[in-house]
């Protein structure tokens, strides 16, 4: 095909190949007479794999990387579609709470029918706080490297200190809490190797989870191919608002400070339909009062180990996120499980 022949089929000006072809991303052969650029089936995938890019709104030079990294791994396109995706519904979480701080301005300024300077800064200080809340998350623990190993490390047996004891009993006891009816649509947030989600399975559920770590969702669609899984954070959830019936999460909430925990209860809250549930499973302490007791103890015994593990991770204020949970509008309900591990029940009213 010459050009302009290309410039039909995908409905694209000539200009915009000529655009694509200066900056690398596709090199059509050459006659060696007329000197028209000649373009082969292969030309034409790569253009329509750049259109689509564009469209989501991937930059030039990371086109040119993936299509690059495309003819040495498999699957590299289905993973920086995923990261685009991702990266799509943060700023589109991002971006409503900056419509919503915007809206609570106007009302303010018709309400007072003045410009109160310092109350505009209050609102705009409390979404900046919010940004910076959400991009402050890092994962310390590098979850990508411990995938293959992490369904040994959390049901195996030990003698000392391990956080996750009686770990497959409490994903059952949070299958239990959320009541799941066949036909009903659930979500697992931060679904790690899927070993939550697949429960729901078994039960005739449409499940999907969403997990920041790729190895740890390629353990998952190994494991249970029925689990629509997507890449996405705890602080923007890639899904729309009002899909599912339920929300569950288990031993997640625990790598996030309070703040963090409170922007993530605000997305399950976000994605849940009207009268829908949600079942926490985690590692927690009943107040402040109870988990600088609890480190006291391990002080006196001499348990230093636990108390690193603890002091590594952000073990939830239970009558913190119950009260949170309270202000969005839930019903909640909770237990303890084990040493560490406590279950809430929620339900919006």
């Amino acid at each position: 095909m010459q050009i302009k022949d290309m410039a039909r089929r995908l409905h694209i000006t000539p200009r915009a190949i000529r655009y694509y072809e200066e900056k690398g991303l596709i090199k059509p052969k050459k006659a060696d007479e007329s000197g028209y650029r000649h373009f082969s089936e292969e030309d034409v995938w790569r253009l329509q794999t750049i259109i689509t890019l564009r469209e989501v709104g991937m930059p030039i030079d990371d086109i040119r990387d993936l299509l690059q990294q495309q003819n040495e791994k498999e699957g590299s396109l289905l993973h920086y579609l995923e990261l685009q995706r991702s990266f799509m519904y943060s700023r589109w979480v991002e971006m409503s709470k900056v419509i919503s701080t915007t809206e609570a301005m106007i009302e303010r300024i018709k309400r007072d029918q003045m410009i109160d300077p310092g109350a505009l800064y209050e609102l705009a200080e409390a979404n900046k706080r919010l940004r910076q809340t959400r991009d402050n998350w890092v994962d310390r623990w590098n979850f990508n490297q411990l995938a293959d190993g992490y369904d040994e490390w959390v049901t195996r047996e030990s003698e000392g200190f391990h956080s996750h004891e009686c770990y497959d009993e409490v994903l059952d006891e949070v299958v239990a809490a959320i009541a799941p009816r066949p036909g009903e649509s659930g979500l697992d947030a931060g679904t790690g190797t899927g070993n939550l989600a697949s429960r729901f399975v078994k039960k005739g559920v449409k499940i999907s989870g969403f997990d920041q770590s790729p190895q740890m969702l390629r353990q998952c669609r190994h494991k249970s191919p029925e689990i629509e899984t997507k890449l996405g954070t705890f602080f923007a959830f890639p899904f729309l608002e009002n899909d599912f019936d339920f929300v569950a999460t288990s031993y997640a909430l625990h790598h996030l400070t309070e703040d963090q925990k409170r922007l993530a209860l605000a997305e399950c809250r976000r994605v849940l339909k009207p009268g829908g549930r949600l079942v926490i499973a985690d590692l927690m302490f009943f107040d402040q009062e109870h988990r600088q007791w609890h480190v006291n103890a391990l002080q006196q015994a001499g348990k230093e180990q636990a108390i690193a593990e603890i002091q590594d991770r952000c073990y939830a204020d239970r009558s913190r996120l119950l009260a949170e949970l309270t202000e969005l509008g839930f019903v909640t309900e909770a237990r303890q499980l084990t040493t560490y591990a406590h279950l809430i029940r929620a339900k919006l009213e």
